[in-house]
């Protein structure tokens, strides 16, 4: 009777499996996990004429979403550990199927139904895939990967936000907002197969590391990491979302654009995220650990301090923050991977770093608009900012060095 296959041997089988088929994998999750969010915005006119909504009410469709990461944030590791990591991308891609269908269908409480189910869906997703590279892919490859996924995140994110306008022209916004959901259809299809490729004996052995102890606590050193990052990334994001959901409105008022052309001038700060975010892993393989943080923080300050000592250069200053806020995702992901021991702590860690920065999100736009308000101008908003990534670089870069001291010990 042949002997049951040690971890060892189902670790080899899996190697066999990735990592390139885990690569497609995260990239087809990766598309999935910022254009359901982004859709509604360029038909929201088109859907508050529809439902009667106010501007205010129809304005939380693109908010709600951020509230719902950071509550479902400390949910998701107890997923992970029930259905382990492939099955939470599974949940992760069913739950946005189903959430743009019951939204593309029905009445105002549907849609708002269906953002919710979205909302949590993608949390699951943002938090599962750090644990999967840290499972599959080898030690080396993590950080070109999580850079690999991070680009998709933006590119998802911009073919969602050029093509929903004609096809809502084509077949209306409910139809537009519905037929995203095949990227979702495409990401089941390949993980149901991705799974059912890894053997018996991998499963089992799966099933033996999810079961194998009741603990849940992250060790000391990767939990003094872990809080420096929960700041780094709750900065990082606060200062995106914050400049995002403004940015228009500021080179509208400051550079006397008209909506459009600044409109096309703020989506550059989403485009050229990708330099970043496939930039650093090249960096990474080159230099010590802290050097792409460093980089990365130079180049988010330079553009708070770009708009307000030369706003007339508010191209450049929206490349070198895109180049800021794409790697600095992919560098915090990078480091949740390399420096937990156990799937289980890169859940722990995903899910405690990622809800901290998605609260700080969730308050951006609020905060920073309240703000121009209050002092009648933009000068206010981007000290603020500035405050923001300052804060980011020293805790991002001293995460990097104790993450470095780390893998060294």
């Amino acid at each position: 009777m042949a002997s049951l296959p040690s971890p060892a041997r189902a670790d080899a089988t899996v190697r066999r499996v990735v990592p390139w088929a885990v690569v497609v994998g995260v990239v087809l999750v990766a598309l999935n996990l910022r254009g359901p969010i982004l859709a509604p915005a360029p038909v929201l006119g088109l859907l508050r004429e529809d439902l009667g909504l106010s501007s205010t009410t129809a304005g939380l469709l693109t908010s709600l979403p951020v509230l719902c990461f950071a509550l479902a944030g400390p949910l998701v590791p107890r997923l992970i550990r029930r259905v382990g990591p492939d099955g939470a991308v599974l949940a992760c891609l069913l739950g946005i199927l189903a959430g743009t269908i019951v939204r593309s269908s029905g009445g105002t409480a549907n849609v708002f139904l269906g953002t919710v189910v979205i909302g949590a869906a993608i949390m699951i997703g943002n938090i599962v895939v750090p644990v999967i590279i840290r499972r599959d892919v080898p030690y080396h490859r993590a950080a070109a990967v999580t850079g690999l996924y991070t680009a998709s995140l933006n590119i998802g994110g911009t073919l969602t936000s050029l093509g929903t306008v004609p096809l809502a022209d084509a077949v209306g916004w409910r139809w537009a907002l519905a037929l995203w959901g095949v990227l979702a259809v495409v990401g089941l299809l390949y993980w149901v197969r991705l799974r059912a490729r890894r053997s018996a004996a991998v499963a089992e052995a799966d099933q033996a590391a999810r079961s194998g102890g009741a603990s849940t606590r992250v060790s000391p050193s990767v939990s003094r990491i872990a809080w420096l990052l929960v700041l780094a990334l709750g900065c990082q994001t606060f200062a995106y979302y914050g400049l995002s959901g403004w940015l228009p409105t500021m080179l509208t008022d400051t550079q006397a654009l008209d909506p459009a052309a600044a409109g096309s001038a703020a989506s550059l700060f989403q485009l050229f995220s990708v330099l970043g975010a496939l930039g650093v892993p090249l960096l990474a393989a080159r230099t010590p650990g802290w050097v792409p943080m460093a980089v990365i923080a130079v180049s988010w300050v330079a553009m708070p301090v770009g708009l307000l000592l030369a706003p007339g250069a508010f191209v450049l200053w929206a490349l070198f923050g895109a180049i800021g806020h794409g790697g600095a995702f992919t560098a915090i992901l990078s480091i949740i991977a390399q420096t937990s021991g156990s799937d289980r702590e890169a859940a722990t860690v995903s899910a405690r770093v990622q809800t901290g920065s998605y609260v700080a999100a969730a308050s951006a736009g609020p905060v920073v608009g309240a703000l121009s308000s209050a002092t009648g101008g933009w000068t206010g908003p981007l000290l603020l900012v500035l405050g923001a990534v300052l804060t980011f670089s020293a805790a991002g870069v001293s995460a990097a060095v104790m993450a470095q001291r780390h893998r060294s010990a």
